[in-house]
């Protein structure tokens, strides 16, 4: 059986994704089920943080985002039984890939599948919606009447973030990162406030934040990133945290995805006149805790309930199959290209 795996490479080089076999283990803990995986999304892969967690594997597996159907069940199983369509996500530190054709996991990390929820939609957007429930529900305590501002809002995760706020009675602006991204984003419905087209040199964040709210500021910013330094031409598409702390309203909430995030005393002091929160968006910490194992798959299953009503409407990139994974991998990886399905034929 084969699966997709990141290759470590030694004395700092770069590691590659390679197609490995692998097996599944016979042994079946008590509370684990063995799923026959029907499709799995690849998102970017976070080596740094598998380092800092000192996993201490050469390979790292790749796609975790499952959706498929039960095989088989532990002695102590309660939530599934064999034929149920399931959903979720693989632990960090699991040892198999979500490419394999079958894979064993706990049944704490899955929830039921509505029957009428397609295999593509709900492996495509667990994670994203993991995401943007943590950022806006957890983190940023979103509530009817507030204003957000999603940065890169056509992304996956900013979609999702746009789709879930406009369903709590949030005011949504968004920016885009290109003219197809902008044209998408204003033909999105329910409608967003405003769309900031930032690929545009004449266009400025800050300012059309706040005429849109009457100098006010936005209450929650979800950001995609962070350019700190004017030497990042790479991420020349990114805001300056000082924009960011300046479009934000008093008692205002940033959720930021900047892992190296520096706040220097002028932001801190900026910060403290408006009572304003920076919060890092971290969502694989719900596997950190037993404690919020509860709060975790409820989550979960609000996701693909609200995916099968309709009232989250992901927009997914067609599938490929296993044998196109890994250069699609490495598009992902590279941000080529923003996320990517694969179907087990």
């Amino acid at each position: 059986m084969k699966g997709l795996y990141y290759k470590l490479a030694e004395n700092g080089a770069e590691g590659k994704f390679v197609i490995q076999e692998t097996q599944v283990s016979s042994a079946q803990g008590n509370h684990q089920v063995k799923v026959q995986v029907k499709t799995c999304a690849l998102s970017p892969l976070d080596i740094q943080l598998d380092e800092d967690l000192k996993f201490q594997r050469d390979l790292v597996p790749v796609g975790r985002e499952i959706a498929g159907i039960v095989l088989q069940v532990g002695p102590k199983v309660t939530f599934f039984q064999p034929d149920d369509e399931v959903v979720g996500i693989l632990p960090l530190d699991t040892e198999m890939s979500g490419l394999c054709d079958t894979v064993v996991i706990d049944e704490h990390h899955l929830v039921q599948k509505p029957v009428k929820l397609s295999w593509l939609e709900a492996a495509g957007t667990i994670r994203d919606g993991l995401r943007a429930y943590t950022a806006l529900h957890t983190l940023a305590r979103m509530a009817a009447g507030h204003t957000l501002l999603v940065l890169d809002g056509a992304s996956p995760f900013g979609v999702l973030a746009i789709q879930l706020a406009h369903h709590h009675g949030v005011k949504v602006l968004a920016s885009a990162l290109s003219p197809e991204d902008q044209k998408f984003l204003e033909q999105l419905r329910p409608s967003i406030a405003r769309v900031i087209g930032i690929w545009d040199a004449k266009v400025d964040l800050v300012d059309s934040c706040l005429e849109e709210t009457g100098g006010l500021g936005v209450d929650i910013v979800m950001d995609s990133g962070v350019r700190l330094h004017e030497e990042q031409e790479d991420r020349r598409h990114l805001p300056y945290k000082h924009d960011i702390i300046t479009l934000l309203g008093i008692g205002g909430h940033w959720v930021t995805t900047e892992n190296n995030l520096q706040l220097d005393p002028p932001d801190s002091h900026s910060l403290f006149l408006k009572a304003a929160s920076v919060s890092f968006l971290n969502e694989e910490v719900w596997g950190a805790s037993r404690a919020h194992q509860g709060r975790y798959l409820h989550i979960l299953k609000d996701i693909v309930d609200k995916l099968s009503t309709g009232t989250l409407r992901p927009q997914l990139q067609d599938p490929v199959p296993l044998y196109e994974a890994t250069i699609s991998m490495e598009m992902v990886q590279k941000k080529q290209i923003r996320k990517r399905l694969v179907i087990q034929l």
